[in-house]
C-alpha cells in the first residue's frame, strides 16, 4: 500500500493550523457555528438515551456473568462513543456541506496562491445547496452497506470483542472519502475517481481519516474538526493526492 499513515496525520494538524490563517478565517466560522449549534443539541439530546440503553443492554447479562460487566462496558463505551461521534459530524457535514466546499476551495487557493474555479462565495454556496446535497447522498449511499456490514459483525459474539477497531477503521476510511471529496468536487471529479485515487494512497488516506475519526469522538474537540479536517484535506489534496498516476 503506498502512502504513510504519518504523513496522513500530520495534513489534519497542517489543516489545523490553516485554520488561523486571516484569509480563510470568514469561511471559517460559518461551519463552525453550525457545528457547534448541532453538537451542542444532539449530544445534550443522545447523552441520557445512550446512558439508559447502555445501563439495560448490561443488566441483561446474567449475575453469574457479572464479572464479564467490567470487560464488556469499556468494548460497548467505545463503540457508542465512536458511532455517535461519526453521527454528529455526518448531521454537521449534510448541513455545512456548501460552506465546506467553499472553505476547501479557498484553503486551495491559499496553498496554491492562485484562483481556484468554484463557488466563490457565500451566496454561491448557498445557491449551490442541491447540487451540494445530492454529493452527499450519493456519498451516504456508498457509506450505507459498509456499515450495514459492520453492524451486523458486530452482533456475533466473537467478533464483538473487536468492534470497536472494525468501527474505527470503517470511519477512518469513510472520513478520508468524505472530506477529500470536497477539493476534489472542486475541480469536476467523479466521486468513483475520489475512491480511485484514495486507493492509491491507502496508508495516507488511513492516516488522515483516522485521527479525524479520533477527533469526531472528543468532546469540544469535535465541535473544530470538520473545518480543521477540510483544510487538511485540501493540504492531502494538493501534496499528495492530486500528483497520484
Amino acid at each position: 500500500m503506498r502512502g504513510s499513515i504519518g504523513d496522513g496525520a500530520n495534513y489534519l494538524l497542517g489543516g489545523a493550523r490553516l485554520l488561523k490563517h486571516p484569509a480563510l478565517m470568514p469561511f471559517v466560522i460559518v461551519p463552525l457555528l453550525v457545528n457547534i449549534i448541532i453538537f451542542a443539541t444532539l449530544i445534550s439530546l443522545t447523552i441520557g438515551a445512550i446512558s439508559d440503553s447502555l445501563g439495560q443492554w448490561l443488566s441483561a447479562i446474567p449475575d453469574w456473568l457479572s464479572f464479564l460487566r467490567w470487560l464488556v462496558w469499556p468494548v460497548v463505551a467505545l463503540t457508542l462513543a465512536i458511532i455517535t461521534g461519526y453521527l454528529f459530524t455526518v448531521v454537521a457535514i449534510l448541513i455545512a456541506s456548501p460552506f465546506n466546499a467553499l472553505l476547501a476551495e479557498k484553503a486551495e487557493e491559499l496553498i496554491r496562491g492562485k484562483p481556484v474555479a468554484g463557488l466563490e462565495g457565500f451566496a454561491q454556496a448557498i445557491a449551490g445547496f442541491p447540487r451540494a446535497l445530492g454529493r452527499e447522498l450519493v456519498k451516504f449511499a456508498y457509506y450505507l452497506p459498509l456499515v450495514l456490514v459492520v453492524f451486523v459483525l458486530s452482533l456475533i459474539p466473537p467478533v464483538t470483542a473487536v468492534a470497536p477497531v472494525l468501527w474505527f477503521l470503517l470511519g477512518a476510511w469513510m472520513m478520508a472519502v468524505q472530506y477529500v471529496d470536497y477539493p476534489m468536487d472542486n475541480h469536476l471529479l467523479s466521486f468513483a475517481e475520489v475512491k480511485q485515487v484514495l486507493r492509491q494512497r491507502r496508508l495516507s488516506s488511513l492516516g488522515f481519516g483516522g485521527l479525524v475519526a479520533l477527533v469526531s469522538a472528543i468532546p469540544i474537540l469535535n465541535f473544530f474538526v470538520v473545518p480543521a479536517a477540510v483544510c487538511g484535506a485540501t493540504l492531502f489534496w494538493c501534496e499528495e493526492l492530486s500528483l497520484s498516476d
